[in-house]
């Protein structure tokens, strides 16, 4: 498997304003050495990854898209050979893919997208060449490669290779039978559309999500409310409603369940910025402020200023311009 370190690095701290040189002082680096290893030529040691994370702010989650030597091996064995394929390069996989999922909740998507798909690419290689017990699971992990880099591009408006990325996705994820999988990439439509100016779609995909089975409870919660905001700027506030009580009698059971790992960020808290969505389209502007507030509010302090966030923040100034 492709190690795409080097290349997120360099692109994160560029967006963080840092020159090579710059970031060798700020680390106390040498600059030669930190070149070698920004540009893809000498590997990092794991002191220097973790002081790069320390630098850009990252939580570790840099740090962690790099496999240990022991990892490398394993996924060099198994792409060499599908046929070895064991549980442990599996974990590996979805080990690296969950690290950048965080780095998505640090830096900006334009900075993780060409490692992302480069890494989704590898994956989907190798998955052509296996049988055997382990196939499943790395067709999950998979699906989670091309939600997530459908995601990205999603959010950085590369709109139709968002969609064709999204639809593989659903197609691994049904393959798989991960119901989970399947919502969440259907979710991503919806938030495509959201970023579209298109009320009909998110009202369609966010439904297919909220009602595809398999889905976990936050997962359906916070469908039916953004399919609610959907319906709503179209005018249609009864169905949008009867979608909101829908959402409300979920809320217990969906707070008594951890999120999946897939969809790690489904807390409650979480939840509130969806229902500040639904009542921004109800017209409802006092609720949509106090729920925005309290979903940004609510959230992990890593998360607050994800790039994610942003649009949440926009409809909040909306809210309290309008209420």
């Amino acid at each position: 498997m492709r190690d795409e370190f080097a290349d997120v690095a360099r692109r994160a701290l560029r967006e963080r304003g840092y020159s090579m040189r710059a970031a060798a002082r700020a680390l106390n680096y040498d600059p030669a050495y930190l070149s070698r290893v920004l540009n893809g030529s000498q590997r990092p040691s794991a002191r220097l990854a973790e002081a790069l994370d320390g630098l850009l702010g990252t939580g570790g989650a840099l740090a962690g898209t790099l496999p240990s030597e022991d990892d490398r091996a394993r996924l060099s064995r198994s792409t060499a050979n599908p046929s070895c394929l064991d549980g442990g390069t599996v974990d590996a996989l979805a080990g690296v893919l969950a690290a950048y999922r965080r780095l998505d909740d640090t830096v900006r998507p334009r900075s993780v997208i060409p490692a992302a798909l480069a890494q989704m690419t590898e994956v989907a290689r190798l998955l052509k060449g296996v049988r055997g017990p382990h196939r499943v699971r790395l067709t999950e992990v998979a699906s989670e490669f091309a939600q997530f880099a459908g995601w990205l591009l999603a959010q950085d408006r590369q709109d139709p290779r968002a969609v064709r990325l999204l639809r593989d996705a659903v197609e691994l994820a049904d393959e798989s039978g991960n119901g989970t999988l399947a919502a969440q990439a259907l979710n991503f439509r919806g938030y495509l559309a959201r970023q579209q100016g298109n009320p009909p779609g998110v009202a369609r995909w966010y439904s297919a999500a909220a009602f595809t089975p398999g889905a976990h409870p936050a997962q359906r919660l916070g469908d039916l409310l953004q399919a609610a905001a959907g319906l709503a700027e179209q005018g249609a506030h009864d169905d949008a409603l009867r979608l909101v009580e829908h959402a409300e009698r979920l809320t217990d059971e969906a707070a008594a369940l951890p999120p999946p790992d897939t969809a790690y960020w489904l807390t409650p808290e979480f939840n509130r910025l969806n229902m500040g969505l639904a009542c921004l389209g109800l017209g409802r502007y006092a609720d949509a402020v106090d729920h925005i507030t309290a979903g940004l509010t609510g959230l992990p302090e890593e998360l607050r200023s994800a790039p994610w966030t942003w649009e949440h923040r926009d409809a909040l100034r909306r809210a309290k311009d309008l209420r």
